[in-house]
């Protein structure tokens, strides 16, 4: 009988559910991977590694030819708000608009005002807990791993509560969770498109008047940075800085939100090592990246060959696409010892994919680091008895980004 061949399927629910065991059978029999939907496969960490850092071999190409390997060529991409959006976003742009617009916001988003956010992320933190400590039980991730970043990146952005009340933060944590749905590998279902740019639309409608208000009435935030950013003469268009504010709001809440909740499911998995960070909280720093390499939120990353190229000896073809998956690459025994450990002692965390790489290496990680160190040494300081473990992890559809839609918690 003959063996049919495996053939690597992002929308399989088996996957979904644990796809560790699918990454470890890549990396072993065919680390380069073509697959039936018509892109490449990378798995390896040094494979992984090596596309991510080549601009000038590997890059995000054409858009709407990339989202139409999904949909079919007919699909008009660009009359889609939240597929519009994506294409305009500086993470899937290349040089030399790429440059321009990341140049733009790291003058706003620097590393002296991230560090200085510390006092009020602890604030933030302590006070969810204040809320939460007497219930003795909580949906990790919507009573705290969606609020935390949510409301860091709105004191960040200084959006006032007069601005965003609670109401219209839940409406913008929804908002976020259904337009990013567009990151996923596989086409949408139409009602669900229909959702996702319906939320796009309200988000860029929000967004729109907290940056005429600071255009008008400029205060010290974020925001108003953003807005008065300069490359020479040249600023962020009204267009482009509510894209670069959705995009900052939203990648801080959906991979900051799942590093806490997957951080929280393996440490209930792990006990030992919950033991272990409440007996050192100086080990939330380190725990963080290792939540980052052992249950990454970001699990894959695309890359458009952008002239004939090879990885490890496997030619790859100008236009072809390669996904490239940073959690296989975190497990990988070549560059990880135990991989399938977690371990918040590992000296070699960092060196993680999870984050991307080269000019596309993640904007926001140094905040996001910060937040889940808090997050963590707070939570262990403050509620050492916490125990998150369910038997089936409500994993959210869609393999990009990896996250639970809901995470009961006790202490």
């Amino acid at each position: 009988m003959t063996e049919t061949r495996f053939s690597f399927d992002p929308s399989d629910p088996a996957l979904l559910a644990d796809p560790y065991k699918v990454f470890a059978r890549l990396r072993a029999e065919d680390p380069v991977h073509w697959t039936d939907h018509g892109f490449w496969v990378a798995t390896r960490h040094e494979d992984v590694r090596a596309v991510i850092m080549d601009r000038e071999r590997f890059g995000q190409g054409d858009f709407v030819r990339n989202i139409q390997l999904f949909y079919g060529p007919d699909f008009d991409v660009l009359a889609h708000p939240s597929y519009r959006w994506l294409s305009e976003i500086f993470v899937f742009q290349d040089p030399p608009r790429h440059t321009r617009l990341r140049g733009l916001v790291t003058q706003a988003l620097t590393a002296r005002r991230v560090a200085a956010m510390r006092p009020r992320v602890q604030e933030i933190c302590d006070g969810l807990i204040d809320e939460l400590a007497p219930r003795g039980h909580m949906d990790a991730i919507h009573d705290f791993a969606y609020r935390l970043p949510t409301r860091v990146m709105c004191d960040m952005l200084g959006i006032s509560d007069a601005e965003a009340p609670p109401a219209v933060l839940e409406q913008l944590n929804q908002a976020i969770a259904e337009a990013f749905l567009v990151f996923g590998m596989e086409a949408l279902p139409p009602e669900i498109l229909a959702r996702a740019d319906r939320q796009m639309l309200f988000m860029e409608d929000f967004f729109g008047q907290i940056f005429a208000n600071r255009r008008a009435n400029p205060q010290d935030d974020l925001a108003t940075d953003l807005v008065n950013a300069r490359d020479g003469n040249s600023a962020l268009t009204n267009r482009e800085v509510v894209t670069v504010a959705i995009g900052l709001f939203g990648a801080g809440f959906e991979t900051t939100a799942h590093m806490i909740g997957n951080g929280l499911l393996s440490f209930g998995r792990n006990p030992a090592e919950w033991a272990r960070l409440v007996a050192e909280p100086e080990l939330a720093r380190n725990a963080s990246d290792e939540v980052l390499r052992f249950e990454s939120s970001l699990i894959a990353t695309y890359r458009t060959a952008l002239t004939d190229a090879d990885i490890a000896g496997t030619p790859i073809k100008a236009g072809q696409r390669v996904l490239c998956l940073l959690g296989a690459g975190n497990r990988d025994p070549q560059a990880f010892s135990e991989p399938n450990r977690f371990d918040i002692g590992r000296t070699d965390a960092t060196r993680h994919l999870s984050f991307g790489g080269g000019i596309h290496f993640c904007v926001g990680a140094q905040l996001a680091r910060l937040e889940g160190e808090i997050a963590f040494e707070t939570l262990a300081r403050r509620l050492p008895g916490l125990v998150a473990n369910p038997a089936t992890p409500a994993w959210r559809e869609g393999l990009l980004f990896r996250g639970m839609s809901a995470l009961p918690a006790s202490w």
